[in-house]
Order: C-alpha cells, then sequence, then structure tokens
C-alpha cells in the first residue's frame, strides 16, 4: 500500500463513512471511493464492508489496523518536525561576512532580528572571500556575505544589495561636491590591490582612462585604507559600508566614474535555507538599503 492508501484508510477508519472521510482530508467524496476501490483490487480483499450504516472494517482490514496506524503515526511525527524545521532552523545560526560588513551591516541586523527572534542564537565570523567560502562550504557557516565574485560550483550567490563605491578625503581637504577618478589620482590616492572584487573593479575603471595613481602603495583591507587618509596619507576609494564607519572621521564624496559593486549572499546550492534564515537575509538587505540612504549612493 502507498502512503495515499493508507491515508485514505486511515480517514475512513476514523470517519466510519466515505463522506467523513473526505471531510478529514479536505478531498472530493468520489476520489476517496476511487482510490478505495483501486486499493481494494490491488490487495484482492475487502477492506470494508458497505453498510447503509457506514463502512465496516473487513478481518482483513482488522489485522492491518495496527501497523497502519503505527505508519499514520510515524507520518504525523514527520510532519510535525518538519515544520519545527521550517519555522525555527537551527538553534544557533553561524554567519560568515567580510571584514567591511562586520560592524555596519551584521551587527544592527542582529540586535533587531534577535528581538523579532529571542529563541535563536546568532554566531559571526569575519574572513576574507577565500575563507568564507570554504567555511560555508564545509558548513561551518550557515551562509556568508561578500563582496561579488566568481564562487565555486557548489555555492549559490544572491545577490542582497547593489551600489557605487565612494571616495573618502582628510575632513579638512576642499573638494567640488562630485569628484572624478582623474582628480582622485592627483590627490594621492591609496590603491585597493588589483585581484580584491572592488580592487578589480578600481583598476578597470583607471585602465579605461589610462590613469594612474601616485605612488605605488596597494592595500588589501578597506578600513586600512580608511586610516591612512585619517592620517594624512593621502585619498581613497571603498565601499559605502567601510565609509559610513568612518564619517566622522573623513569626508564622504559620490565619484563621477561610476564603481558599482555587489553585495552576494554565499549559500550552499544543495542546502535549503531555513524560515530564520530567510528572515535574517531580509533583514540585512534592510540594512544596507538603510545604511546607503542617507549618502543617496544606492545603485
Amino acid at each position: 500500500m502507498r502512503l495515499r492508501q493508507i491515508e485514505i484508510f486511515q480517514a475512513i477508519y476514523q470517519a466510519g463513512s466515505i463522506s467523513g472521510a473526505a471531510r478529514l482530508l479536505n478531498v472530493s467524496q468520489p476520489n476517496v471511493s476511487r482510490i478505495l476501490s483501486h486499493t481494494e483490487q490491488q490487495l484482492g480483499f475487502s477492506l470494508f464492508e458497505r453498510h447503509a450504516q457506514g463502512m465496516q472494517v473487513t478481518q482483513e482490514g482488522e489485522m492491518l489496523i495496527p501497523q497502519i496506524e503505527a505508519v499514520y503515526e510515524k507520518l504525523k511525527e514527520i510532519t510535525a518536525l518538519t515544520k519545527r524545521l521550517g519555522e525555527n532552523g537551527a538553534k544557533t545560526i553561524h554567519i560568515g561576512a567580510a571584514h567591511a560588513f562586520g560592524q555596519m551591516v551584521v551587527a544592527p541586523s542582529v540586535v533587531d532580528f534577535r528581538q523579532q527572534h529571542p529563541g535563536l542564537q546568532i554566531e559571526l565570523m569575519t574572513e576574507h572571500f577565500a575563507a568564507l567560502c570554504q567555511l560555508v562550504l564545509a558548513k561551518d557557516v550557515d551562509f556568508a556575505l561578500a563582496f561579488g565574485q566568481h564562487v565555486p560550483a557548489r555555492l549559490f550567490a544572491e545577490p542582497l544589495f547593489q551600489a557605487n563605491m565612494v571616495a573618502i578625503l582628510p575632513l579638512d581637504m576642499p573638494s567640488s561636491a562630485m569628484v572624478t577618478l582623474k582628480w582622485l589620482c592627483q590627490q594621492g590616492l591609496i590603491m585597493m590591490q588589483p585581484n580584491d572584487p572592488l580592487g578589480e573593479v578600481l583598476h578597470r575603471a583607471m585602465l579605461r582612462q589610462r590613469l594612474s595613481a601616485q605612488g605605488t602603495l596597494q592595500i588589501k583591507s578597506y578600513s586600512v585604507i580608511a586610516d591612512m587618509v585619517v592620517a594624512g596619507g593621502g585619498v581613497g576609494v571603498v565601499d559605502l559600508f567601510t565609509a559610513r564607519c568612518y564619517e566622522h572621521k573623513l569626508k564622504v564624496v559620490p565619484i563621477a566614474d561610476p564603481l558599482p559593486f555587489e553585495v552576494m549572499f554565499l549559500s550552499r546550492a544543495d542546502s535549503p535555507q531555513s524560515r530564520a534564515t530567510l528572515a535574517l537575509k531580509t533583514c540585512l538587505k534592510t540594512h544596507c538599503q538603510q545604511i546607503a540612504k542617507p549618502l543617496q549612493l544606492s545603485a
């Protein structure tokens, strides 16, 4: 007997009639009759005797009841378990994130999320892109936030947010309301490394304009670039999350030449996302948009 046939048998036995079973299962009466008739034909014996006062289980059917009830109870347990898993996901959500997201995006998102889901614990690990990919693949984190670039085939990369990079200048440096890459290069632009996801975008844009920065210093960490600008070492180009972290120490200015970047939500392609993860993802996206709004720099 198939699971649907077991379900029909149990409903008729419980309700005592075809119509009652149909109401229990929220299906049509002819559908119940058809499945019962097909089941009895397959088995080669009757499961119920039809009487004016209802359906009476046969002797053969009586012998099946203990086993069918055990299977039916197990099905209810499985249904309850899958519902709990879908509602709660894991008790602890493990997040991986690029360093730039930790303070400005993940921290406030986690605070808001835990107010709505007090029973869940959240653990955060900050790493560079390659390490984040390995953490997701090894299931050491449930998902990761990183700047967009090529990911391993077993990972699913979902765009979470898009924006343009911004210029950061010393507070006392005079500038127009919007600056160009050419102007930044003339002011001592501290470069990102070309193999960095944001650095690649910046280097391509400069190559198209045949620009070169004065000096050869190249930095991978965006916060280090910001620290060097604070110290008077030049000007920089960073993501707006890093810029917001330093907005009281630096001047944040839009760049006339668009330098787009994406925030990617990385997860395993073979693992479904729990409802808790989906809710947290929405919260993270909302905070990304809130960060961009004051600067009016969202793409």
